[in-house]
């Protein structure tokens, strides 16, 4: 039986040397030279949703295969494969694979050639195409199918063979594995001599499965192996026989390794593997480039391949040796795209290459690997011409009586993803200076300079226990010296945790979505503070632009919401403005609100909000955009034209995992496809780029040389722009340590973390989960942290916590809010309390003199008061949070927390810590439910006095709405007494207000 791709002849010949019909349509730039009336109709609805499709050829007809046959290959056969993405863009992305059985008919190989590009018109020519064989697939076919596919003896009566089905009961089978990240079965003969020391072999018995793994196969290799074991177990014995591995060189010393050997007829030494296997694939050193012409292929000399090197008109081959890619013009016929195809078949029979690939390639269309191919190949344009050539298609079938759906669009994924991050957590900020780092106060730590480092440590409840995130942020004007410090500190602070934080490297205008809501309210001023940016700006004679107070500086604002807005200074200039923000220009006390056109009424809350942290207690004066005064544009210097557009962030796109190697400080890396959480080997480094972020991942058990230099491996991919997106090198990274997995990288898997959690290599996780499948975590891992309450301390009350920013009145943060009055919250929030939301009607009631703490005891709240009184006699130790006990690293941060600051937040926010006499005060106020405030004015639930109540409280002050709440509820909202609250300045009675939806 000749080879599948041989000389095609008898029936097939028909389809190959057809004529084009007359009626041919005129080519034209940018359109499909195609005959549509040579599209198989079978095609008509293919591609239109997520999925894989399937047809088998039988008798040289294209059959689709059901859905519960997917995936079961017989030897005899041919098939045409189209797996359909639906992109996050809306979009959906098509390859077409057709597979060639060992044993299948020249007739049935050469059909399903043919029809796969037939089916690639029918799409509208925006498929890649794959050439499959069997026993040497590409691994991208290999992942639709995992962990495996094995062929089945026999197939379908089909052109000039004719092959039986083999229906038989459970035979002894032997299969050989290979590969690291994705496995290739092949069946040898149930014989010694099949078996050697570098491949994997499985030897699949009635009762058992045996697994045994040559010496001088990886552990990776064995892991995957297993993937394969679980599958013959669960296919082949409904999940229920016993499993064993075997381990070469063990000899009759281990129980199952006797009994593996006994079925070989004993032990016996192995054969060396043959050479040609070890080679692998064919290789070329060099590619070549020929040009298709009716047929014929010939030479183009050239020393540089470029893209001009391409006509849109003809076909072309490019020969890599291992793969040959057959690049095909938009403006080609049908007919010469066969022919291409055939060229393709031609010059790997002549090479006698049968394991090399094909791979079809439309215009527009290529792959990342094509591209590389040529130097500097223009930026990707997205293609817009297959709608319309799908849709001749759906037009000319219809008229020729088929029921031909129209091109239909994957349903587009939200513009922006929301941040995965809990927002109730502690946050600590640093600021760089030379070599050091210095903590900022509470007041100070949200607000930047463009020309310094900071340095910040963000501790938070996640789904799995406490989490936390280290990260640097890096202005746009800092010196290159205190990024490296920056670098280096965190580092530290890193291996002081064990590994167990996430580190993230940010900078300024490229920061991911999960860091501001961190932060909640940012300013990000002009100039800088540190050392090292007032050396270098002396050093070079530069103009200190740094913010004043007294000077001249413009503001744009931006955000979603109170928990994420910002001010970010500008240029003082006319061309900083858009039509779509609110700016805030200020020339001393003289301050102006500038109110864009496109801007939405959120803009311009949150601008209101921004002039209490820029210009507390100045007076504004509001201007909408068209009716500026000319002091205002005397301030910008001239009148100028600016722009109107949205500044767009990074979108993220489609993730596409890396498994990476790095040795001498090259990095290589080898994509997975259709990945999983089971792709991620604790041996390795692995890379997660979703264009908006990049995520170096990192098992347990890498090497601590290459684990130290994660963050360099991630530079270095940026830099080689491996998908070749013109990515910024300043695109966010993140270095993440297994078993540290935070949600906002786990959303792209389906995430077990149970398996995150096991022990021990790939191979005996593996071989464990085989065996007695997974178990479930006990007790959520509370990871060590060295933060101390310095920022924000989180909520205790797991409802309250949510997963994105979305402002929720249920989740309020008061920042540097105590552990003893997170415990009055708790209590007071208690579902068998009553209900402050829907409170009795408000009425006016004289309050005693004195109230005895005896006097009165209401059976509601006695448990809450016992709480209260209980959280605030508790030692200040309680307040520190968990930290390593293994590891007296861990406690540096900490020391330097609160080295600088006499006076920490908690002092300043909860000044009734230490006193006693603040509990019978709680109670006074509790038992008497008082109606009135101090000032005489009505009390009134703080849901009813928030901006966003659904049923807002009347006659009241707008800007005091905090003087309506009783002196509890002021408590367990603020953190503290009306009278300390009353003391704090301006600025930070603001920034509590708004926090709490009171401003």
């Amino acid at each position: 039986m000749a080879a599948p791709g041989s000389a095609i002849k008898h029936t097939f010949s028909s389809l190959v040397k057809q004529k084009p019909p007359k009626t041919s349509p005129t080519k034209s730039r940018g359109t499909m030279a195609v005959s549509m009336k040579e599209v198989d109709p079978v095609f008509q609805a293919a591609g239109q949703k997520d999925g894989l499709e399937i047809w088998r050829i039988e008798k040289l007809q294209v059959v689709p295969v059901p859905k519960e046959s997917h995936g079961k290959f017989f030897t005899g056969d041919s098939y045409v494969i189209l797996k359909t993405t639906a992109l996050k863009n809306g979009s959906f992305r098509h390859d077409i694979h057709y597979w060639l059985g060992k044993n299948t008919s020249q007739d049935e190989a050469g059909t399903a050639a043919i029809k796969t590009v037939e089916l690639d018109a029918a799409l509208g020519g925006r498929a890649v195409q794959y050439r499959e064989v069997q026993g040497n697939e590409t691994e991208k076919f290999l992942s639709y199918f995992k962990p495996c596919i094995i062929p089945e003896e026999g197939g379908v009566a089909s052109g000039f063979r004719h092959t039986e089905v083999n229906e038989r009961e459970h035979q002894t089978r032997l299969f050989v594995c290979r590969g690291k990240h994705t496995v290739h079965v092949k069946e040898v003969p149930f014989a010694r001599s099949s078996l050697n020391h570098d491949d994997i072999f499985i030897l699949d018995t009635k009762s058992k499965i045996f697994q045994f793994n040559g010496s001088n196969s990886s552990i990776q290799e064995r892991a995957k192996a297993l993937e394969v074991v679980q599958y013959l177990k669960d296919t082949n014995h409904d999940g229920k026989c016993e499993v064993a591995a075997v381990e070469d060189g063990k000899l009759m010393a281990d129980a199952d390794a006797g009994e593996f050997w006994a079925l070989f007829g004993g032990f016996a030494p192995l054969p060396r593997k043959p050479f040609s296997e070890l080679n692998g694939k064919d290789s070329a050193s060099t590619s070549k480039l020929l040009c298709v012409n009716k047929g014929q292929t010939a030479p183009i000399d050239s020393e540089i391949l470029t893209r001009e090197l391409l006509d849109s008109t003809k076909c072309y081959l490019l020969d890599c040796g291992s793969e040959i890619y057959a690049w095909m013009g938009r403006e080609t016929t049908l007919e010469e795209r066969k022919r291409a195809g055939s060229a393709a078949e031609e010059l790997l029979r002549e090479g006698n290459r049968s394991r090399s690939h094909i791979i079809r390639l439309m215009e527009g269309f290529e792959t990342v690997i094509f591209r590389s191919k040529f130097d500097k190949w223009p930026k990707k344009a997205d293609a817009v011409v297959s709608d319309e050539s799908r849709g001749k298609v759906a037009a000319l079938l219809k008229r020729q009586g088929f029921n031909f759906k129209s091109p239909a669009k994957a349903a587009p994924v939200k513009q922006e993803p929301q941040p995965q991050i809990d927002c109730t957590g502690n946050l600590q900020v640093w600021r760089v200076n030379g070599s050091e780092k210095t903590f900022l106060s509470f007041s100070e730590q949200c607000k930047f300079y463009s020309g310094d480092c900071y340095i910040f440590q963000y501790t938070y409840p996640g789904e799995n226990g406490d989490e936390c995130l280290i990260g640097t942020w890096f202005g746009k004007k800092s010196v290159q010296e205190e990024r490296s410090a920056a670098t280096s500190l965190a580092d530290k602070m890193i291996e002081s945790l064990k590994f167990q934080a996430v580190l993230v490297r940010v900078y300024e205008g490229k920061e991911p979505i999960e860091f501001f809501p961190i932060f909640q309210n940012l300013v990000i001023y002009k100039g800088g503070t540190s050392t090292g940016y007032k050396k270098f700006i002396s050093e070079k004679g530069i103009e200190d632009d740094t913010y004043s107070e007294s000077g001249v500086a413009l503001f744009r604002v931006q955000g979603s919401g109170p928990e994420n807005m910002q001010a970010i200074q500008v240029d003082t200039a006319a061309s900083s403005l858009n039509s779509s923000y609110c700016y805030i220009l200020h020339d001393g006390d003289t301050v102006f609100t500038w109110i864009g056109n496109l801007s939405s009424s959120m803009d311009q809350e949150l601008a209101e909000r921004q002039l209490d942290v820029i210009k507390p207690n100045l007076q504004s004066r509001l201007l909408k955009e068209g009716s500026e005064y000319d002091q205002f544009w005397k301030l910008l210097g001239v009148k100028s034209e600016y722009s109107s557009q949205k500044i767009v962030r990074d979108q993220e796109s489609d993730p596409h995992l890396f498994a990476c190697t790095f040795s001498k400080g090259v990095l290589k890396v080898r994509e997975i496809f259709n990945f999983t959480q089971d792709d991620l080997m604790t041996e390795d480094i692995f890379i997660l780029d979703c264009r908006s972020c990049v995520f170096v991942w990192v098992g347990q058990r890498v090497d601590t040389k290459i684990r130290a230099q994660a963050l360099n491996i991630g530079e270095k991919f940026l830099e080689l722009d491996i998908l070749m997106e013109n990515v910024s090198r300043e695109t966010p990274l993140y270095v993440i340590t297994e078993g540290s997995e935070p949600q906002y990288f786990t959303r792209f898997f389906t995430w077990d973390f149970a398996k995150s959690a096991m022990h021990g290599n790939s191979f005996e996780r593996r071989l464990s989960i085989v065996k007695d499948g997974v178990k479930p975590r006990a007790d959520p891992k509370r990871r060590p942290t060295t933060s101390a309450h310095t920022g924000r301390s989180s909520v205790p009350d797991k409802s309250q916590r949510s997963r994105s920013m979305s402002f929720s009145p249920d989740r309020v943060r008061v920042r540097g809010r105590s552990p003893a009055f997170n415990a009055l919250a708790a209590n007071f929030e208690n579902p068998n309390a009553r209900n402050l939301s829907t409170p009795p009607p408000v009425v006016r009631k004289q309050l005693p003199k004195s109230v005895s703490p005896d006097s009165s005891k209401p059976p509601p709240r006695t448990a809450s008061i016992a709480a209260i009184s209980a959280s605030l006699e508790r030692p200040k130790a309680t307040l520190i949070p968990k930290s390593i006990k293994a590891n007296p690293e861990a406690n540096k941060p900490q020391t330097e927390a609160s080295k600088p600051k006499p006076e920490t937040n908690a002092k300043e926010i909860n000044p009734t810590n230490d006193n006693p006499a603040a509990t019978p005060t709680v109670q006074e106020d509790v038992k008497e439910s008082q109606a009135e405030g101090e000032e005489g004015l009505l009390v009134y639930p703080y849901d009813r006095l928030r901006t966003s109540s659904t049923n807002p409280a009347t006659d009241i002050d707008v800007t005091r709405r905090e003087t309506y709440l009783s002196s509890t509820e002021f408590r367990e909202r603020f953190g503290m007494t009306k009278e300390a609250f009353a003391k704090l300045p301006k600025w930070k009675q603001n920034r509590l207000k708004i926090a709490l939806q009171l401003f």
